[in-house]
């Protein structure tokens, strides 16, 4: 009579690994439950307890800009496929202006103090790469080529709506202001009358013929809650780069301060 061949190391340890997680069908249905009930406890536990002492080790991390140096790295890694997969020149979709709300909605206050603000006296301050300084009114930025159009503005809260915009595209006012020296520069950082709010643009971006420097709202001049009287709209990034009230531009090679990148928000922020 010939000898029952031996089982395979690798068969063997198959039969245990099925024993052990209650596949075995040699194993009652009542001891196959108990052991996949044994085994789902187990990883539940060990899992839950690596992420309550990942949790703990993240927070005593050095923080970079308003969030955990960790986590920033991630954010900077986002930065840096967003800005190399999407093209300058992607246009985000615009709409009928029929279809836009006639209720814009209006988010954040940093920067729009009104009890210090006089719309009269307000000018555009702006510092050239040669640190020559441009005052220029509201009207004088009339006189430029007009461009509007509707687009759904998107908030990083999570919310859109899609609403009417008008104004002068950054790129003309550029051309028009003889600043062409400014696009060689990396960035152009923008900040509110009282500095309390402030952005900065990638050039790119800025340069985006989506870009205005709006003064209309709904066909209306721009009311004071919105940012009057001139705004950014960017519809290539998330609403905190669209910086209401816009007083002071200038041009860098290093990156301008960001409000919300302070605060722990992605610094490119783009759509």
């Amino acid at each position: 009579m010939s000898e029952r061949p031996k089982p395979s190391r690798l068969a063997a340890a198959r039969q245990v690994l099925r024993r052990a997680f209650g596949k075995d069908p040699q194993l009652t249905v009542e001891q196959q439950i108990k052991r996949r009930t044994l085994i789902s406890f187990s990883v539940f536990t060990v899992l839950g307890a690596a992420a309550w002492k990942s949790w703990f080790w993240l927070k005593d991390q050095p923080r970079d800009h308003g969030v955990q140096a960790t986590l920033r790295k991630g954010l900077d890694a986002n930065k840096d496929i967003f800005q190399h997969t999407l093209s300058p020149g992607h246009l985000a979709p615009t709409y009928p202006k029929n279809v836009a709300t006639t209720h814009v909605r209006r988010n954040g206050d940093a920067g729009m103090d009104t009890k210090n603000f006089d719309p009269a006296a307000w000018r555009l301050q702006v510092t050239t790469p040669d640190n020559t300084l441009l005052s220029i009114g509201i009207d004088e930025l009339r006189q430029l080529p007009f461009t509007e159009f509707a687009f759904e503005f998107k908030c990083i809260e999570g919310w859109s709506q899609i609403s009417h915009w008008g104004g002068v595209k950054f790129s003309d006012f550029i051309q028009h202001y003889g600043l062409e020296k400014a696009t060689a520069l990396q960035y152009a950082g923008l900040s509110t009358p009282d500095k309390e709010y402030y952005v900065g643009i990638d050039m790119p971006s800025a340069l985006h013929p989506q870009t205005l420097l709006c003064y209309e709202m709904s066909g209306k001049p721009l009311p004071i809650d919105h940012g009057g009287p001139l705004r950014l709209i960017i519809p290539i990034k998330y609403g905190v780069k669209n910086l209401k009230r816009i007083s002071n531009i200038y041009f860098s090679d290093e990156r301008p301060p960001d409000y919300w990148f302070e605060r722990g928000y992605d610094y490119y922020c783009g759509l």
